[in-house]
């Protein structure tokens, strides 16, 4: 049983149903002898009592009789059945989403003003802000509809990668609005679930010229059942991901650069091994008791003169080096652009040719050995750079041609030419190798497979040629979760439970968040809260406490066994 809170008792603000004329008969209203609504709310400025009189209409027959109206400005203070004003749960959620704040800080910033708990924050923000502002997000459905019927609703779809066979979450977005039509989760990613997923938008006549998504497999039949007359993008960059189009010269990227990391190791790796004083395990160190500082050693930008090279120039120069190729060896790839194996093998081959130049003019031992075991190294993998050089050059040149920045307005059908001109070079160019062969034909049929959907962008004025929008909002709200959580588990998992709610903007400011949330109708809040405490229900025995546990299973058993048997044992 909860304690009630001892607020303190201040005379009722009375406010007045603001309706004079029925709104079914249009009679005019008559004010109730009586006043109801009696609550005591707290707000961010004080804690008052509030109520209200309300009108009725008299008319006979109407159909609101006996029906009494509410005040609309006493709705505006707190929830129905609610005790903490609006502007207390938009400042929770305000501080939460945009100041990243966990719970327990919130509740001591409010604590000088407003008497709740931790869990009093918790639940306002998990069931009531987040619900006030997806019904919020519904209050656009009318403008959304002129939106349609003007230019025709653009939306981009995409799902959040599931975590260990859960429901994956989806959200559609309007592209020219920014607002959420559908964020949930779907159990299966088959064609009905889909069609399931995307009817209700087509159900309520909702005009869409185009979507954008990722070209998954079971999403395109669906799409063109539901949006038969809409054109239906697909993401420029996936494509090109390494999944696809370049996977092949990614994974052999990726092996080369290993095969050239071992060569070059087998002929310097005792000399990239660090032996210098600085090196003795303790590097920079600041704070109360810092470490000394050493006098600057010049910057090595040209070989010095033999007059005025001293040892320790000429040991920093060959330790730069050795660093450089050091450092080298460690570069890390990000597909289908930026390939580390070849980025290696170039930037070796730059060092090679700088260590040449230094060892005609003095053959430092160690230099030497540098410039052999990079001569030695590059050599073996000559031809795989070649080869992988030449595929990264053929994506770079479909990017390009696809890339409208610096380029005369081109329709759909004149990219297309040039992409598809460029495809006929690529097979040609892969006849001299098998390898360039194997390559050339991975990236020619993934592209015909992904013809249809890469250039309604062209056309279609406002559809992005990339989905990367919604990939982003997917990590910069897991971004969020795990600063306000601070543990990767309890992120996945809100993600899981709250993602739907958690994906839904919110408004610029504060104060444009409490007028929007507090026009919210109380009828709507409460299915919200409904469609909230549903899905949470899913995760009602998800739990690894050993004594929550046990008192869930055992609450199993006395439900189990109130229940009527209906077998026999």
């Amino acid at each position: 049983m909860r304690t009630p809170k001892d607020l303190p008792r201040t005379p009722p603000t009375i406010f007045t149903c603001e309706l004079d004329v029925c709104p079914r008969c249009h009679h005019p209203l008559s004010e109730a002898p009586y006043v109801t609504g009696r609550k005591t709310v707290q707000t961010m400025l004080r804690v008052m009592t509030i109520a209200y009189r309300p009108k009725v209409c008299v008319q006979p027959g109407c159909a609101a009789t006996p029906a009494a109206f509410p005040s609309a400005a006493w709705q505006r203070v707190a929830p129905k059945h609610g005790t903490y004003g609006y502007d207390v749960i938009a400042q929770i959620g305000w501080e939460r989403q945009h100041g990243h704040a966990h719970f327990d800080v919130i509740q001591a910033q409010l604590a000088s003003r407003v008497d709740l708990s931790e869990s009093h924050v918790r639940y306002l923000y998990h069931y009531k802000y987040l619900p006030l502002l997806a019904c919020h997000e519904r209050t656009h459905l009318d403008t959304l509809q002129q939106v349609g019927a003007a230019t025709g609703l653009m939306l981009s779809l995409d799902g959040l990668m599931p975590m260990g066979g859960e429901p994956q979450l989806w959200v559609v977005r309007e592209l020219q609005t920014g607002w959420t039509l559908r964020s949930g989760w779907l159990l299966r990613q088959d064609e009905t679930a889909f069609v399931e997923f995307l009817r209700p938008m087509a159900d309520l006549g909702l005009p869409v010229t185009a979507l954008m998504s990722d070209k998954q497999a079971a999403l395109l039949p669906a799409v063109a059942r539901v949006f038969p007359h809409a054109v239906h993008g697909w993401c420029q960059m996936h494509y090109f991901h390494a999944s696809r189009a370049a996977e092949p010269v990614a994974d052999a990227d990726e092996a080369m650069k290993k095969t050239l990391r071992q060569e070059v190791r087998a002929d310097l790796g005792e000399l990239l091994r660090p032996k210098t004083l600085e090196n003795t395990g303790v590097l920079t160190v600041t704070g109360v008791v810092p470490s000394p500082v050493a006098s600057p050693a010049p910057t090595a930008t040209a070989a010095p003169s033999a007059a005025t090279c001293t040892a320790a120039e000429r040991e920093q120069i060959v330790q730069d080096i050795l660093h450089r190729v050091q450092y080298l060896l460690t570069l890390k790839g990000r597909p289908p652009f930026r390939l580390a194996g070849v980025e290696t093998y170039e930037r070796l081959l730059e060092v090679k040719r700088c260590v040449a130049q230094l060892v005609r003019h003095d053959p430092e031992p160690r230099l030497v050995q540098v410039l052999h075991g990079l001569r030695r190294a590059l050599k073996v993998m000559r031809r795989d750079y070649t080869e992988l050089r030449q595929a990264a050059d053929w994506l770079e040149q479909l990017a390009d041609i696809l890339d409208p920045d610096g380029k005369p307005t081109r329709s759909g059908a004149g990219v297309q030419a040039e992409w598809l001109a460029y495809l006929e070079h690529i097979v040609e160019d892969s006849q001299s190798a098998p390898r360039l062969l194997e390559f050339g034909a991975k990236i020619v049929k993934v592209s015909n497979s992904y013809a249809p959907g890469l250039f309604h962008t062209y056309d279609v004025p406002g559809l992005p040629r990339t989905n990367n929008d919604r990939e982003s909002e997917f990590r910069d709200v897991t971004r969020r979760l795990l600063s306000t959580t601070g543990q990767v588990g309890a992120a996945k998992r809100l993600l899981l439970r709250e993602g739907a709610w958690e994906l839904i903007p919110g408004l610029p400011s504060l104060s444009e968040t409490i007028a929007a949330i507090s026009h919210v109708a109380a009828h709507d809040l409460q299915q919200e809260q409904q469609r909230v405490q549903a899905h949470r229900q899913r995760f009602r025995l998800h739990t690894r406490s050993p004594q929550q546990s046990q008192k869930q299973l055992k609450q199993l058993v006395k439900h189990w066994k109130a229940l009527p048997a209906v077998n026999s044992p």
